[in-house]
This record gives C-alpha cells, sequence and structure tokens, in this order.
C-alpha cells in the first residue's frame, strides 16, 4: 500500500473536513493524490475556492495540493486508503453519540475494495472501531476484516488555535490490526509527520492513549476549579497561590477555567461509558467530569451574588459577556459552557444580556444556543464577564472598563488576565476572578 501511495497508483480519501480532518487531507496533498470528501457542499465549495470554513487555515494552505473536493460519496471509490476523521459528540445525557463515526462508516463501507485499508483519528473509547465499526465496514462491503481489507487508528492531535504545536510537528500515534497494516499506516503517516509517529501495540492501546490526554487534562483542570472554589470562601486569589506553589520544579501548571470544546469536555464521557459496561464506575473521571460541567453556573452564580451586593438589582442589571467560543483566538463554538454561563443568568432572571466574540458567528451561536451576539459592547453595563481571553481582550484597560460601566460595576475575570491591573483595587469597579 505505501509503495503504491508514493508512486501515486493509490489515493488517500479523507471523510470529514473539519478541524482535523482538512489540515491532515491537505498535508497528503502535497505528497500524493487525495480526495477530501464532506456531506456538507456548502463546505465543500468553500474548500474549493481555498478557504477554510473553520478559519483555522489560510489560503496559501491549499497551494500546492493534488486533491479533490467532494460531496458525493460515489467518488470515494477512487480511493484506496481511508482515513475517518468525523466528530464524536455526546448526547444530553452525556452518553456518546457514535451517530458521526458509524454513518462515515457506512459511506466507506459501501465503497471499500479488496485490499483497502481504513484509519480512524475520531476519539473514541478502547475497543470501538473493532467492535462497533469493523462491523459496519464488513457488512456494506461484504468483505472480509483482515482478509480483504485492514483497519487501523491514529488518534487525532489537532489543538485548534495553536500555531505552534501544528499537524506535522506532534508526534502521531499509530496502529494497525496486524503488523503488516501497522507498518504500512506507519510509513505513510511518515511521509508528512516531521515529528515521527509511535507505533502502539494495538489498535486498542491506541484509542486508550489518545482518550486519557485529555481526561489527563480535564482531571487537572477540575483540581484547579475546585481549588478555586475553596479559595473564593477563603478569600485568597487562586493565582497567587498557584504562582506560590509554581516555585517547585515538579509542580504541574494548570489553571482554573471553563473547560469546554470537542475534546476535554467530551472525551472522558466516552471512558467512563466504556468503564460502566465493564462494571466499573470512574469515580475520579466522574468527578472530574462533574466540577468542569458545573462551572459556568458556578460564575454566573457568583456574579449574581456580587451585583447583589453592590446594592444593585439583578433582575434589572444589564450584564456584558465578552466570548462566546469554547477557548481563545477559535471559531469554534461546541459545547462551549460560556452558554451555561448565559443560561444561569437567564434562569436568575436576568433580562438583559449581551454577548460579543470577534471569531464565533452569530448564525451558529443563535442555531446552537438560541440567543445572538452584538457587533459592539454597549454601555452603562452593571457587570462585564469577560469569559475568553481573546488577544482582542488580552490589552483592554481598566479605563476601557469603565467607559462601558455604570457607577459601582463588577468585572468577572474569568481567566485572571486583568489581576496585575486591578490588585489594588479601583474605584468604581469590583473585581472577581477565578
Amino acid at each position: 500500500m505505501y509503495e503504491q501511495l508514493i508512486k501515486k497508483e493509490k489515493k488517500i480519501s479523507l471523510i470529514g473536513l473539519g478541524y482535523v480532518g482538512l489540515p491532515i487531507a491537505l498535508e497528503f496533498a502535497r505528497k500524493v493524490p487525495v480526495i477530501g470528501f464532506d456531506i456538507k457542499p456548502d463546505r465543500i465549495e468553500m474548500m474549493q475556492k481555498g478557504i477554510d470554513p473553520s478559519r483555522e487555515l489560510e489560503p496559501e494552505a491549499f497551494e500546492g495540493c493534488d486533491i479533490v473536493f467532494t460531496s458525493e460519496s460515489g467518488d470515494l471509490k477512487a480511493a484506496d486508503f481511508h482515513i475517518v476523521a468525523v466528530p464524536t459528540p455526546i448526547d444530553e445525557h452525556n452518553l456518546p453519540d457514535l451517530t458521526p463515526v458509524l454513518k462515515a462508516s457506512e459511506t466507506v463501507g459501501r465503497v471499500l475494495k479488496k485490499g483497502d485499508y481504513v484509519v480512524y483519528e475520531s476519539t473514541v473509547y478502547p475497543g470501538c472501531t473493532e467492535e462497533d465499526c469493523v462491523p459496519v465496514l464488513e457488512e456494506l462491503s461484504g468483505l472480509k476484516y483482515g482478509i480483504d481489507f485492514k483497519v487501523g487508528f491514529s488518534p487525532e492531535r489537532i489543538n485548534p488555535g495553536d500555531k505552534e504545536h501544528t499537524l506535522t510537528k506532534i508526534v502521531k500515534v499509530v496502529s494497525g490490526n496486524d503488523a503488516e497494516a501497522l507498518e504500512n499506516i506507519a510509513k505513510t503517516y511518515e511521509l508528512i509527520i516531521e515529528a515521527g509517529v509511535h507505533r502502539a501495540s494495538s489498535i486498542k492501546v491506541a484509542e486508550a492513549a489518545k482518550i486519557i490526554e485529555n481526561t489527563q487534562r480535564d482531571i487537572n483542570i477540575a483540581f484547579m476549579n475546585e481549588l478555586a472554589m475553596i479559595f473564593n470562601r477563603m478569600n485568597i486569589n487562586t493565582h497567587e497561590v498557584l504562582e506560590a506553589a509554581g516555585t517547585k520544579w515538579n509542580f504541574l501548571r494548570f489553571y482554573p477555567g471553563l473547560v469546554g470544546g470537542h475534546c476535554i469536555g467530551v472525551d472522558p464521557y466516552y471512558l467512563t461509558h466504556k468503564a460502566r459496561e465493564l462494571g466499573y464506575h470512574a469515580q475520579i473521571i466522574t468527578a472530574g467530569r462533574y466540577i468542569n460541567d458545573s462551572m459556568g453556573r458556578y460564575v454566573a452564580r457568583q456574579t449574581i451574588k456580587k451585583i447583589s451586593s453592590l446594592g444593585k438589582n439583578t433582575m434589572q442589571s444589564h450584564i456584558l459577556i465578552m466570548g462566546v467560543t469554547f477557548k481563545e483566538n477559535v471559531s469554534d463554538i461546541r459545547n462551549s459552557k460560556v452558554a451555561d454561563v448565559y443560561n444561569e443568568l437567564k434562569a436568575y432572571g436576568v433580562k438583559h444580556i449581551d454577548v460579543v466574540d470577534p471569531y464565533a458567528s452569530t448564525k451558529e451561536v443563535e442555531e446552537e444556543y438560541g440567543f445572538t451576539l452584538k457587533e459592539e459592547p454597549g454601555k452603562d453595563y452593571d457587570a462585564v464577564i469577560v469569559a475568553v481571553n481573546h488577544k482582542e481582550y488580552m490589552g483592554l484597560s481598566a479605563d476601557w472598563f469603565r467607559s462601558v460601566t455604570n457607577t459601582n460595576a463588577l468585572l468577572v475575570d474569568v481567566k485572571s488576565i486583568y489581576r496585575d491591573q486591578f490588585k489594588n483595587g479601583r474605584d468604581g469597579l469590583r473585581y472577581w476572578s477565578l
């Protein structure tokens, strides 16, 4: 397979061209012929014009690429090495929603030929590739796994908004259903991964390695969030505590905040779900998820308490929320915990809430969360919540916040980016952070 790919006798397909799939497709397309497939024709049309719908890649990234973009699944018949990079979300009960990855498996299964490879990049629980996806491939293709076609798992490590740790600069974990598959998959990815690849001993090991990466971060951030809640009762600034503790060489540097997005806020639920199926209750992981899932509501409740302590009518207060994406400097609003802040404020009866974000699409926000964005902040706010530390917000001064607030107003600094300005107090503006 590898030899035929580099000779351009075979083609690679990418199924799912979002934050993960598109960068992979374009990198491979500089080496071998690629077919890029996505179910949304409007996104395909944008990519055909050299535009990344996710606004992560510049137009130059499309230059010099041997790639065909399509929303016609039949076009995938021309490919021989299929890479599935679709989302793996959770449902309203925090249970894994395998619909996208199973639908993608159906799409691939219909075009699968003898000798083909299928590699999954979507984050799943250990066992999912072979127990859930492979049977779909076999059923739709009429072929036999391991005999007629090969399967592998190479978990994505894309970090949206990160211009330093990009696809080619991060070690890639690869796996295959047998030694031959592993070697062909590893050598194929080595075509584009400058940092090299790590050959995992099995597909399950690779699946498990990926899911604990994000679960580990989730637990560590949950610990910081719990500390923030404890130290808030003690009237101690959490970041000052972390600065002091961080002088020890082996102290792990994590910080409190809202944990959303399609990875850290989702992946641990895949692991706890599989653990439950096996009769084990994952206590630490579940506790961490509970803490992090509650932080949006906690920030809103603290805002309400502090507005009330300023002698204001919370229901009549005018509040500005700055930032709605799940992290800084990206347009991705999936699983944003800022929506929890907004909804909790509404639950407390706050009628006037404005939300701004320089990256998010107001259409997407309205479709996903039911509220709209303002283009620019207004005036006379009783409270401002800076929920996301976008670069546009980093240099704002105390005078700017006073210019958009009433007297005796509140600034909630979720990421503590203005702490140095306000550590000694400022007349006319109460300050609070996690």
